[in-house]
C-alpha cells in the first residue's frame, strides 16, 4: 500500500475525525484543549499588572508597571525563581519536599565566587576566558551533589525529606558563611557578571528577532509534528482552525514580547560610554539602542524547554508522575522509586546551582544572604502553577507562571510604596489563598 493510501485512509479513520461537539466557550475550550486552569493564572496576572498599572497612575498620576522597563526587569527578577521553580515542580509531584534550595543557591554562590577570585584567577590568569565556564560548571556540579546527597537520605536513609532540607537550609548557610567568613565577594570574573542581564548582558535587537524567528518556527513546527503523531496514533485531531489558531497565538506572544524588549533602551550614560569607547559619533537626538533579551531569561527559557521534554516526552517523566500518583503501585510496577529520587533532588540541586549562577552575576557579588527566603517562593511558585502538594500533578509551565506571578507581586508592591512586612503578609496570603483553591478544584474534577 502506497503512502498516499495510508494517508488518506488514516484521515477516514473515525478516531481521527475531530470529536468535538459543544457549542460556545466550551466548544471553544474543547477544541483548542487548552488547559482552564493556565487560563484562569493568566488571567490573574493580566489583573495584577493592570490593577498595580492604574493603582499607581490614580496615586502618582502615571503608571510604572506597563512599561518596556518595568516589564524587562521583571523577567529578570523572575528567571532566578523560575529556574528552581522547574525542579521543585518534580520533587512535590514526588510527594517531597525541599526547604534548602534558598541556602544551596547561597553556598554555590559564595563557592563560586570564592573560586573565581582565589582559586582561578591566580591560576589562569586575571580575565581568562575559561573563569566563568569553570566557576558556572563547578556551581551546578555542586549544587547537583547537595542534592544528590539529600536524595540519598530520604531515600535510603528513610528520612523524611522535610527534615532532610530543613537540615539542609541551616547546614548550606551556616557552610556559606564559613567558606567567605561571612565576607561579599566582588566584583565576579566580567565574563561570568553578563549572565545575570544588564544592558552587556542581552542579546540587543537583531538577536532578538532572530531568536523570536526559530521560536516562532518551533511552534509551528510543534503543531504539525502533533497533528502527525496523532494521525499515526489514531487519537483525535483538533479542528483545523483551532490548530491555525494556537500557531496564531503563540507566534504573537512571541512577537509581542520581541517588540517588548526591543523597546527597552540602553541608559544614555551607558550608550555614551559606549559610542565613545567605540568611536561612534552621538547624532542630535541620542543613539536608541535595545535590550532585546536578557540572557537570564533566555536561561530560564532552556530550562523550562529541557524540563518540558523530560517531563512529557521520556520515561523518567512518566515514572515521576507514576511516584507522585501512587507510589505502591509505581514500585509494584518495578520502577525503582529510591534511585528516582536521589535523581529528583539532584535535578533540584543542580538547577539551584545554576540559579546561583544568575544571582550572582546579576548582583555581580557574591554575598552569605543570597538566596534567603528563595525557598519560600519557589514552592509558592510551583504550588501557585498547579503543581498539588497531594502529588502526581504539575507542570513545567504552571510552575514558571506562578512564578511570574510571585515576582509581578513583589515588584507591584514596591512600585506603590508598601513596605517589606506587607509584601510578606501579601504573598503568605496569596499561598494559602493558592492551596485551597486548588483543594476546591480537585475536589470538583473528582
Amino acid at each position: 500500500m502506497s503512502s498516499q493510501t495510508t494517508d488518506i485512509s488514516a484521515e477516514n479513520d473515525p478516531a481521527n475525525q475531530p470529536h468535538h461537539t459543544s457549542t460556545g466557550i466550551r466548544g471553544f475550550l474543547d477544541a483548542t484543549e487548552l488547559d482552564t486552569r493556565l487560563l484562569g493564572m493568566v488571567g490573574a496576572l493580566a489583573l495584577i499588572w493592570v490593577g498595580f498599572h492604574l493603582y499607581g497612575a490614580l496615586v502618582n498620576g502615571f503608571g510604572a508597571f506597563l512599561t518596556p522597563r518595568n516589564l524587562w526587569n521583571l523577567s529578570v527578577q523572575t528567571s532566578s525563581i523560575g529556574i528552581m521553580a522547574c525542579g521543585m515542580v518534580l520533587v512535590i509531584i514526588t510527594r517531597n519536599i525541599d526547604l534548602s534550595v534558598g541556602s544551596i543557591l547561597g553556598f554555590c554562590a559564595i563557592t563560586m565566587g570564592v573560586l573565581q577570585v582565589d582559586v582561578f584567577a591566580s591560576w589562569l590568569g586575571l580575565g581568562h576566558p575559561l573563569i566563568w565556564v569553570l566557576a558556572a560548571a563547578c556551581g551546578i556540579a555542586l549544587g547537583a551533589l547537595i542534592g544528590c546527597f539529600h536524595g540519598f537520605l530520604i531515600a535510603y536513609g528513610k528520612i523524611p525529606a522535610f527534615i532532610v532540607t530543613l537540615g539542609g537550609l541551616l547546614v548550606w548557610r551556616g557552610a556559606a558563611f564559613l567558606v567567605a567568613r561571612g565576607e561579599t565577594i566582588s566584583p565576579v570574573d566580567s565574563t561570568f557578571a553578563l549572565l545575570g542581564g544588564g544592558p552587556y548582558g542581552a542579546i540587543g535587537a537583531t538577536g532578538s528577532w532572530i531568536v523570536g524567528a526559530l521560536a516562532c518556527a518551533a511552534i509551528v513546527g510543534l503543531i504539525l509534528w502533533g497533528r502527525r503523531q496523532r494521525r499515526k496514533f489514531h487519537s483525535p485531531l483538533r479542528p483545523v482552525w483551532a490548530e491555525w489558531f494556537l500557531g496564531a497565538l503563540g507566534c504573537g506572544l512571541v512577537i509581542g514580547a520581541v517588540l517588548l524588549v526591543n523597546a527597552y533602551p540602553w541608559p544614555r550614560g551607558i550608550v555614551n560610554r559606549y559610542a565613545e569607547a567605540e568611536g561612534i559619533t552621538l547624532p542630535e537626538g541620542g543613539l536608541f539602542i535595545s535590550h532585546g533579551f536578557a540572557i537570564p531569561v533566555l536561561i530560564l527559557v532552556g530550562v523550562a524547554i529541557g524540563m518540558t521534554i523530560l517531563m512529557t516526552m521520556t520515561r523518567f517523566g512518566r515514572y515521576v508522575y507514576a511516584i507522585g500518583g501512587n507510589p505502591e503501585a509505581a514500585e509494584l510496577a518495578g520502577i525503582n522509586s529510591r534511585m528516582m529520587t536521589v535523581k529528583i533532588f539532584g535535578i533540584m540541586g543542580g538547577l539551584a546551582g545554576l540559579s546561583a549562577v544568575v544571582a550572582s552575576a546579576r548582583l555581580n557579588s557574591a554575598t552569605n544572604s543570597l538566596g534567603t527566603l528563595d525557598e519560600l517562593y519557589v514552592i509558592a511558585s510551583a504550588v501557585i502553577g498547579g503543581t498539588s502538594l497531594a502529588g502526581g500533578v504539575g507542570t513545567i509551565y504552571g510552575a514558571i507562571l506562578g512564578a511570574l506571578v510571585m515576582q509581578s507581586l513583589q515588584t507591584g508592591m514596591v512600585l506603590i510604596g508598601f513596605d517589606a512586612a506587607i509584601q510578606q503578609v501579601v504573598v503568605g496570603s496569596v499561598l494559602v489563598l493558592a492551596v485551597f483553591l486548588d483543594i476546591l478544584y480537585r475536589g470538583k474534577t473528582k
